[in-house]
C-alpha cells in the first residue's frame, strides 16, 4: 500500500523538490478560487436523517436535483518548449445558469476549512449515507445506465471531498494546476482554449472534454483508455505535462494535510489515504455534476398532453386532480422555457434519418452513443492523432474519437477533439460537407444537403439541449 511507513521514508527525499508547494502550510492553495458560482453557495441538505453504518448496512436515499434548474482531463499529446500562448475563441463565450444543489454546495460556513468544521461535518451520520442518485427531467430516461455507482456508492461526505480534491492545486507538483483548470465550472466544466495546459503552462494535443454527465459513461478520455471514471480521475495527476506529479508525491502530499487524512480515513477507514482513494472521491464528485433540464426536455415532456381536449382536461381536474396538476405544470414550463421556431425546425431536422439523421450518433438522453467515429478531423496532418486505434490496434478505430455529449454543447467552445472549431456553425459546416474524406471515415458521416436556414435551425436545437449545471463551491478547502 503506498501509506506503508518505508515507502514514506524513501519516497520523502525523492519528492521533495516536485511537492515543494504541497505541503498544508501552503495557505494561498486552500483559498484558490475563493468565490462562489451565482454569487454565493446556496447550502442545502436533504430532508431525510440516517444512521451511521457500514457500506454494507447503510440505507439509500433518493436525492433529487431542483427542477429549476467527459471528466475527462485529456492527456496532452505532446510538449512545445516554445508554444504561443493557448488562444480562446473571438467573442464572449455564453453563461449558462446556475441551479441550487446540496451535493455540491460545500461545507457550510466562509474561509478554509478548519478541523473544526470537517470533524463537526464527518460527525453526521446523514453524510455517510449511501445515496440513491436520481437524473433530472430529460437525463432521466437513462436512470438504468448510471455507472460506476455499485462499485463506487455515492455519499455526501464522498463526493464533498471529491469537489475539495477537484479544485485543490495541492495535487500538482507546483501547486498550480487542479483538476479544474482544465474543466472549469465557470467555461462550461471544459476550457475555452484549444489544448488543455498543464504545469509551466505546457500545451497538450487535444481539447479538454467536458466533466459533467460523466454517471452514465464508462470508459473516460477521446480515446477511451480509461476504463472508468476512477482512472480517470487519477491519470493526470501523473502526467508530465498536466499536473506533473506522481501518485506516491500526491499521496504522501494530502496524508500531510490533516483536514484531508481526517476524511480519508472516515470515509474509506483504515486505507486512509491512497491514490485509488482519491480517484473514487473526485469520480462521485463528478458523477454529481449533472444538467438539469433544458427547453427541449420540456418541450418532449408535454408531447404526451398536446392532444388533450378543453372538454378532457375539465374531466381531470373534476376526477384525477393529481394527474391535472402534472398537466398544467409540463404546460407551464413550457411556456417559462420556450423552445424557438429555428430550435423547433431543427428538432425535427436532428432525428430526420433521411435528412441529417444526427441521431446516429448523438443518441440517447445525453445525446452520444459512448462510442468511436472517425469524423475525418485532423486527418490530413502529416502525423494525424489515431485516437482509439492507439488503444485497440483495430483498424476501424483508426482516426476515431469517442462522441461528446450536445447538452449544454454551447458553453465548452472550442469543439472536436483537437479544438479545432470555434463555433457550432463550425461543426456544422463539417458535417454539411461530409467531414474530411480519408480511408478510414465513419460510415456515418455523408454529405448533408442543408439551406443555410437548416443549419442555423440545427444550431438552435442544439441551444435548446442547454440545462441549468449544478451551482458549485470552489472554495472552502482544508487549510
Amino acid at each position: 500500500m503506498l501509506r506503508k511507513p518505508q515507502f514514506l521514508w524513501l519516497l520523502t527525499t525523492a519528492i521533495m523538490i516536485g511537492a515543494w508547494g504541497c505541503a498544508a502550510e501552503k495557505d494561498d492553495a486552500a483559498d484558490s478560487g475563493a468565490s462562489t458560482d451565482g454569487g454565493g453557495a446556496a447550502v442545502a441538505t436533504a430532508d431525510k436523517p440516517a444512521d451511521e453504518a457500514t457500506a454494507d448496512e447503510q440505507k439509500s436515499e433518493v436525492v433529487k436535483p431542483d427542477a429549476a434548474s467527459e471528466p475527462e482531463t485529456e492527456e496532452p499529446q505532446e510538449k512545445t518548449a516554445d508554444a504561443e500562448p493557448p488562444k480562446k475563441p473571438d467573442g464572449d463565450a455564453p453563461k449558462a445558469k446556475t441551479m441550487d444543489w446540496p451535493l455540491t454546495a460545500g461545507i457550510p460556513g466562509e474561509g478554509p476549512l478548519t478541523k473544526d468544521d470537517i470533524q463537526k461535518w464527518l460527525d453526521d451520520p446523514q453524510n455517510h449515507e449511501v445515496i440513491e442518485f436520481e437524473l433530472p427531467l430529460g437525463m432521466a430516461a437513462a436512470q438504468a445506465a448510471i455507472k460506476g455507482v455499485e462499485e463506487n456508492p455515492l455519499t455526501r461526505a464522498k463526493i464533498e471531498l471529491g469537489r475539495q480534491l477537484y479544485f485543490d492545486g495541492r495535487l500538482s507538483a507546483d501547486t498550480t494546476v487542479s483538476c479544474a483548470s482544465c474543466h472549469d465550472p465557470d467555461e462550461g466544466f471544459a476550457r475555452h482554449t484549444r489544448f488543455g495546459v498543464g504545469v509551466g503552462g505546457q500545451e497538450g494535443g487535444r481539447n479538454s472534454p467536458v466533466s459533467y454527465n460523466r454517471i452514465l459513461s464508462d470508459k473516460q478520455f477521446w480515446d477511451g483508455r480509461a476504463d472508468s471514471l476512477e482512472q480517470q480521475a487519477v491519470g493526470p495527476i501523473a502526467t508530465p505535462i498536466e499536473m506533473g506529479n506522481t501518485h506516491d508525491a500526491c499521496v504522501l502530499c494530502l496524508a500531510g494535510i490533516e483536514g484531508y487524512k481526517m476524511q480519508f480515513e472516515s470515509i474509506f477507514g483504515e486505507e486512509g489515504v491512497t491514490i485509488e482513494n482519491v480517484g473514487k472521491a473526485i469520480a462521485s464528485f463528478e458523477r454529481v455534476l449533472v444538467t438539469g433540464p433544458s427547453p427541449f426536455d420540456y418541450a418532449e415532456n408535454y408531447k404526451r398532453f398536446e392532444d388533450i381536449t378543453d372538454e378532457d382536461l375539465a374531466g381531470y381536474k373534476e376526477d384525477e386532480p393529481e394527474f391535472y396538476e402534472e398537466i398544467m405544470q409540463a404546460k407551464a414550463d413550457v411556456e417559462a422555457h420556450p423552445m424557438s421556431e429555428s430550435a423547433k425546425r431543427g428538432w425535427a431536422l436532428f432525428f430526420d434519418e433521411k435528412k441529417t439523421d444526427c441521431k446516429a450518433c448523438h443518441a440517447g438522453a445525453n445525446f452520444t452513443d459512448e462510442q468511436y467515429h472517425n469524423l475525418g478531423v485532423g486527418m490530413d496532418a502529416e502525423e494525424p492523432d489515431l485516437g482509439r486505434f492507439v488503444e485497440t490496434n483495430e483498424e476501424k478505430d483508426r482516426g476515431a474519437f469517442k462522441t461528446p455529449t450536445l447538452r449544454n454543447v454551447e458553453f465548452s467552445a472550442p469543439y472536436m477533439h483537437d479544438g479545432s472549431q470555434e463555433t457550432l456553425e463550425e461543426v456544422v459546416e463539417w458535417y454539411a460537407k461530409g467531414g474530411h474524406p480519408n480511408p478510414h471515415l465513419s460510415e456515418k458521416i455523408k454529405k448533408l444537403d442543408l439551406t443555410d436556414q437548416e443549419k442555423a435551425d440545427l444550431v438552435a436545437f442544439m441551444k435548446a439541449l442547454s440545462g441549468p449545471f449544478p451551482k458549485v463551491r470552489r472554495d472552502r478547502l482544508p487549510e
